[in-house]
């Protein structure tokens, strides 16, 4: 829903209705994770995608049916011989869709829900998809870290839910859970899809130079926070990195050790290090390296570079296993030239070792293609 919010937000606030439909699970090779969605105004418009077009017609015209009814569907899209170039997914995967009417009426906590994304308080959205009573259809119940509103029809779902609800967002997971009508565990009747919004993931750019404003539009295009630092004023302004959300004058290791310390630094953030200056990329590595939790560690450098720095970093203390979760020379190999085309070299090899992709070609490669 994240990413149709401004969408669905338009035609709530002005009391119309919204057909909104979104991924809640997939199988095998599907070309949308949970929790993807496409939204339908009132004026036929449409914005996000389910599938990247395989189903997106279909989907578009349960979309406006029930908008029509005011009741919610749950739809299975797959493939098969017949199918494939009509109404199945292409991909050889297969989907399931909820489809439900979205206004200030079947929605009412929406504005609250855009308020803790914005300010990147992390929040979850529970909705039932599946029930034998079809009046629950579409009950919703909205997770903080220390409060929940809203129903999901009983006192005992609305606490089990929650619960587990609270263990997906902090692993940044969104899910369909099954429980009993009335949310017994370890029974089956319904189905409750729990979206996660965790705050964006942060990368930390040290470093403000040309490669760094290149890379700080490669993070924001990938939805991270963004932040560059730099202990020259001269340089580290914010005029120079349009794209970042934060820019910091400051050095990188104070304010690295800093953020570490206020719990800003978590499993999901990527450091990447483009100073070229040993008394700034010694000392930051050195606070980067030590932390028990950090997505990506990755610095810049030419291959005599990269040996001087290992044995700075060596001669510090750093042992051989924390030396080893460094990405240095940063990137993938792709030939880079420019600034712009280094940040895609470097925002590749932040994917690959997010989802465990390897790098290759994928012509080269045999098996599935999303990990």
């Amino acid at each position: 829903m994240r990413d149709v919010l401004d969408e669905l937000l338009a035609v709530w606030r002005t009391g119309g209705t919204a057909g909104l439909s979104t991924v809640v699970r997939t199988m095998r090779s599907a070309p949308r994770p949970p929790g993807a969605a496409m939204v339908v105004s009132p004026d036929g418009s449409v914005a996000g995608s389910v599938s990247g077009g395989c189903v997106e017609a279909a989907v578009y015209e349960v979309a406006n049916d029930v908008v029509a009814s005011g009741v919610p569907e749950l739809q299975r899209y797959g493939v098969s011989d017949d199918e494939a170039f009509s109404v199945g997914l292409t991909c050889g995967g297969t989907i399931d869709v909820f489809t439900e009417p979205v206004s200030r009426n079947t929605f009412p906590q929406l504005q609250s829900v855009a308020d803790d994304i914005a300010a990147h308080r992390a929040v979850a959205v529970a909705t039932i998809v599946a029930h034998p009573d079809h009046k629950r259809l579409g009950l919703r119940l909205i997770v903080g870290a220390d409060s929940a509103t809203g129903s999901l029809g009983s006192a005992r779902a609305d606490a089990a839910v929650a619960d587990d609800a609270r263990g997906l967002l902090a692993a940044g997971r969104s899910a369909v859970l099954s429980y009993g009508p009335d949310g017994q565990r370890q029974e089956a009747g319904m189905e409750v899809f729990i979206a996660s919004h965790a705050p964006r993931p942060r990368m930390l750019v040290f470093g403000a130079i040309d490669f760094a404003s290149a890379l700080a539009q490669q993070g924001s295009l990938l939805s991270y926070r963004v932040t560059v630092c730099d202990a020259r004023p001269v340089f580290t302004t914010a005029a120079r990195f349009p794209a970042a959300e934060d820019v910091v004058v400051d050095w990188p290791h104070r304010y690295l050790a800093a953020q570490a310390e206020a719990g800003a630094i978590d499993a999901r953030t990527a450091i990447c290090v483009l100073t070229h200056d040993p008394k700034f990329d010694v000392p930051v590595l050195e606070v980067a390296l030590r932390l028990p939790e950090v997505g990506y560690i990755g610095v810049m450098g030419s291959r005599r570079t990269h040996d001087d720095r290992m044995r700075r970093l060596r001669e510090a203390g750093l042992t051989d296993s924390e030396l080893a979760r460094l990405a240095s020379p940063i990137g993938l190999d792709l030939g880079a030239r420019t600034p712009e085309e280094t940040a895609v070299s470097i925002a590749a090899e932040i994917i690959a070792r997010r989802w465990g992709g390897g790098g290759r070609p994928l012509s080269g490669t045999g098996g599935r293609i999303h990990h």
